[in-house]
């Protein structure tokens, strides 16, 4: 049975960091086991008010004090915002940061660092993501286990190779925005075709909602499902035709291509 973190730390303020902080307060813990840092005092005091939690804008403070710290700053920021920190040594570093290696991690870090690195999705604001985990260097599989506790605070955990996390990152990371926008545009045909605005939201959000746990619930391929629903020569075989036609398929596909080699310049980049 493994020791779960006392104490957990952000650095990092933001609206990833909230949601996990939120999540662990929800799971049991007590604001004075968690702090969070941010360079935005607007942030700090938002964090405190709504949370209770103790931030400063030291991220040394935040390593000093914590058993695991989550690593929630954009990938651009989070060279400088590790630099203070003490090399090959201290907490259990848990980086969300998409195309940040972990290789790249621990020459920031110092070799001697524990370090692993996940990807979580938007819907962890709500307790509803998916992230995935992955291995990572110099880490134990205790301190695999003890991040994992931090990221079911906010939903499911999946363990993945390092390798796969850019391919993680182009499609859960970025998954929820082209739900949004498939949903978006499902709202946007009811309304053209003369369904009030409130009427065509509602139906677009709980048929996805519906048919997501339809997937989930009977546990089979979604191509079967489709089958099922589509009779020969209906409405709905007459609606799928339209969206093969126009490119639905390959637009998903390219979409993901994308957002996987973006992660992938990312890294390179670090």
């Amino acid at each position: 049975m493994i020791s779960l973190p006392k104490t957990v730390g952000t650095i990092g303020g933001g609206n990833m960091a909230e949601a996990i902080l939120q999540g662990l307060l929800q799971a049991g813990y007590t604001a004075d086991q968690l702090c969070a840092s941010d360079p935005v005092a607007e942030r700090r005091e938002h964090l405190s008010r709504t949370l209770g939690v103790r931030t400063t804008d030291s991220n040394l403070e935040v390593v000093e004090g914590s058993e695991v710290v989550v690593l929630a700053v954009k990938p651009q920021h989070l060279e400088a915002a590790v630099d203070p920190l003490p090399k090959n040594g201290g907490p259990l570093y848990l980086s969300i940061a998409a195309g940040v290696t972990l290789a790249t991690l621990r020459r920031w870090l110092g070799s001697g660092a524990r370090v692993v690195r996940a990807m979580p999705n938007t819907p962890a604001l709500i307790g509803a993501g998916i992230t995935a985990l992955a291995d990572g260097t110099g880490a134990s599989a205790e301190d695999l286990e003890r991040a994992e506790v931090v990221l079911t605070s906010v939903g499911d955990v999946v363990r993945v190779p390092e390798h796969l996390l850019d391919a993680v990152t182009g499609l859960s990371g970025s998954g929820p925005a082209y739900v949004y926008l498939f949903i978006e545009a499902l709202c946007e045909a009811g309304i053209r075709e003369g369904l009030p605005t409130l009427v065509a939201r509602d139906l677009a959000v709980k048929t996805v909602l519906g048919a997501a746990a339809m997937v989930r619930e009977t546990g089979e391929h979604p191509a079967l499902l489709r089958e099922r629903v589509t009779s020969p020569g209906g409405t709905t075989a007459a609606g799928l035709a339209a969206l093969e036609d126009r490119g639905l398929r390959a637009a998903l596909l390219a979409a993901v291509e994308a957002a996987t080699e973006r992660s992938r310049e990312l890294a390179r980049d670090a």
